[in-house]
């Protein structure tokens, strides 16, 4: 087994990292570059995470070998004169080396280092340098190549230039005092523990809010009151932000139908004019140009730069908002047929619109009405409690051992307590187990809060392949800016960090390229041990909901159960709701209607015509054509042209319902404008 298990978890990582972006990307529309960033940050972070334990595993077994080699254990052996003596005569003890049991997943020596190297300083140079260029690329709104390079370059010049003179001002101080005599090695330890610093910052803020937040929304979430609750405060608050965006992109295309009105097609900044055009949404496009009044002014190049960056924005923003509509929608009317099924007799989940959840092999066989009906009013409550039940001890175990880590004599760190306990008995899948789960556990309750993040709606990650590509690369900064130091901090949790223990043992391959934090003294034996403490401040913040009542003074509101605004939100969402599911029965009802109109009447008449002309052609086959009768074809005739009128009425009806836009065509016919928004609150 030895290398199996890395070469193992380095596949299956790689194809987490790329689940994780197709659910939150868009594989076919987004650049190469970006959707090529992102996916190596998030794949260098997970490596971390996933390859740590078996890290931490084969330091043990290093340890063993070489306390074994150093101090061997003094055995006495003993031989018996006969299986039915009851004394056994002692031979003087001999030392005999302690057999070692090599682990499962034993990396060889020297594989480790070289792939910590690699995976560390490949995220710092994604987060420190290229993610950031590239942010700036991806939003800029330039027509060339050329041109985005430079405004990137510009945009982050003052960034890169603050590196530049922070470096600069620490080899001057350097050269000031002679008696450093600082080498590569520990200019490369500065700057980690730099970016370290910086990043246990932002852990401990994170991390403080998912330690509460992750058990108290599970525990909520099996009260399907709550769930409904909140998801109609959701859905009032998001039809306010699609109303915004809406308002916005007219706003928008009215600029842009200016502007493609003023350059005319000879114009030499036309070309930029069409491109802006194709980033229109179609329905826009069919109606650029018309009743718009030209200002007669051109625009610039740098005007057209900027009007490029905000279609690209308003475009995208739209989008967003109609996807989150619609889900909010569906879900919110799951949940009322939850709350019918828990109420029925039967034991069968019945969905109000079954239309809409398709017919997969997986529902036919699996996920079966019934097994829906157990899940969702007996089982999910219990299996909810359950685990919020377990991860609030998750929590206060990370709690404890954050503000007792630093000390080991006695080891009040419980996860450091069961790691040696383990160790004791070199129970090596226990010891990775036990790594992994907490270390995971971290990691979601970091990521999480990463993922859940919104800055003004200028960044946040929105699953369904909606997520613009300055939110995914600015989470791929985040994530590798993040997850050295969390892995830092876990190695102390457990006292596998001499610079945290100061334990004279074997360091980890992963800390060996850290360097000696006993350079900065002040931060290895200050900010390191003290700082992680914050986190119970603000695990009470969070309880409290000091955040979100802050939000919601500052106007960005947020769920809270005791507040009135939150209470108006609610009923507000809950009479969308159910305007909603008014409208779309009155839809659903009209389709079965016409259905059977057509399965009653059109199938019927079609082949009561078509058995009538057989025969009367069979009967008069022998006749001229000319005889055949005219009112017959007469007849006929009315018939089809009857049952064509009633046709295209049911058709012009389906196609006006719901559509705001229309333009009356010499047909008879209403044609849209705009593509009809189904289902997305289209009367709010």
């Amino acid at each position: 087994m030895s290398g199996a298990a890395l070469a193992v978890v380095v596949v299956v990582v790689f194809f987490l990292a790329l689940y994780l972006l197709q659910r939150y990307g868009d594989l076919r529309k987004q650049q190469r570059m970006v959707l090529f960033g992102t996916l190596l940050s998030w794949y260098l972070c997970f490596l971390i995470v996933f390859i740590l334990p078996l890290d931490v595993s084969t330091t043990i077994y290093r340890q063993c070998v070489l306390d074994n080699s150093n101090h061997p254990t003094i055995v006495p052996q003993a031989r018996r004169t006969n299986q039915t003596e009851d004394i056994s005569s002692l031979s003087p003890s001999v030392s005999v080396p302690k057999v070692c049991e090599e682990p499962w997943s034993y990396i060889p020596d020297g594989v480790l280092p070289v792939f910590w190297r690699v995976v560390y300083w490949t995220s710092q140079f994604l987060t420190w340098l290229l993610l950031p260029f590239m942010q700036s690329y991806a939003r800029s709104g330039a027509f060339s190549r050329v041109g985005k390079i430079k405004t990137a370059l510009i945009e982050n010049a003052v960034y890169y230039g603050t590196y530049l003179l922070i470096f600069i001002s620490l080899l001057i101080y350097a050269a000031a005092h002679p008696q450093w005599k600082l080498t590569w090695t520990d200019l490369q330890t500065i700057g980690i523990t730099a970016a370290n610093t910086w990043g246990l910052f932002l852990l401990v803020l994170l991390l403080g809010y998912g330690l509460v937040e992750i058990p108290r929304s599970y525990w909520l979430s099996s009260s399907l009151g709550y769930l409904l609750a909140k998801t109609y405060f959701k859905a009032a608050k998001m039809v306010t932000e699609k109303a915004e965006a809406e308002e916005n992109l007219e706003d928008v295309m009215g600029e842009v139908a200016a502007v493609h009105e003023s350059v005319r097609y000879n114009h030499s900044l036309r070309k930029c004019v069409d491109t802006i055009l194709t980033k229109c949404p179609p329905e826009y496009q069919e109606e650029m140009g018309r009743n718009v009044e030209s200002s007669g002014v051109l625009p610039t190049k740098r005007g057209l730069i900027g009007l490029h960056k905000k279609v690209i924005t308003a475009v995208q923003r739209h989008c967003q908002t109609q996807v989150q509509c619609s889900i909010l929608l569906d879900q919110a009317l799951y949940l009322e047929d939850v709350a019918k099924s828990q109420s029925s007799p039967v034991r069968n989940f019945v969905h109000s619109f079954p239309s809409a959840h398709g017919h997969s092999w997986i529902r036919r066989f699996i996920y079966t009405p019934t097994v829906e009906w157990y899940w969702e009013c007996v089982l999910r409550q219990v299996v909810y409690r359950l685990l919020a039940v377990l991860l609030c001890l998750l929590s206060a175990a990370v709690v404890w051992s954050e503000c007792t880590f630093f000390s080991t004599h006695p080891v009040l760190s419980l996860f450091a307590i069961f790691i040696q306990m383990a160790e004791k008995q070199y129970n090596y899948i226990y010891i990775e187990v036990a790594c992994f789960i907490t270390i995971f556990f971290l990691c979601v309750c970091v990521y999480s809060t990463v993922f859940r993040i919104r800055v003004f709606n200028y960044y946040y990650l929105v699953p369904h392949h909606q997520t613009d590509a300055y939110s995914l690369q600015f989470s791929g900064m985040l994530f590798c800016r993040l997850t050295p130091p969390l892995c830092l901090n876990f190695l102390g949790l457990i006292h596998m960090d001499s610079a945290v223990s100061h334990q004279d043992r074997i360091p980890t391959s992963y800390t060996s390229i850290m360097g000696s934090m006993r350079l900065l003294s002040f931060i290895s034996e200050g900010f390191y041990i003290y700082y992680p403490m914050l986190v119970l401040l603000l695990c009470f913040a969070t309880f409290y909901n000091l955040g979100s009542r802050c939000l919601n003074l500052l106007g960005v509101y947020q769920y809270i159960t005791d507040d009135d605004l939150t209470s108006d939100l609610v009923d507000e969402g809950r009479e969308l709701i159910r305007r909603e599911r008014r409208k779309r029965q009155k839809a659903e009802d009209g389709e079965n209607r016409r259905w059977a109109w057509r399965e009653q009447y059109g199938a019927q008449g079609t082949t009561g015509r078509s058995r009538a002309g057989y025969t009367e052609l069979e009967d008069n086959q022998n006749s001229p054509v000319t005889e055949i009768k005219k009112g017959d074809f007469t007849f006929t005739g009315r018939d089809v042209e009857t049952e064509e009128q009633q046709r295209g009425l049911l058709q012009d009806h389906s196609s006006d319902e719901g559509s705001p836009n229309r333009s009356r065509s010499t047909g008879g016919r209403y044609q849209s404008l705009s593509p009809s928004r189904k289902n997305v609150f289209d009367d709010v």
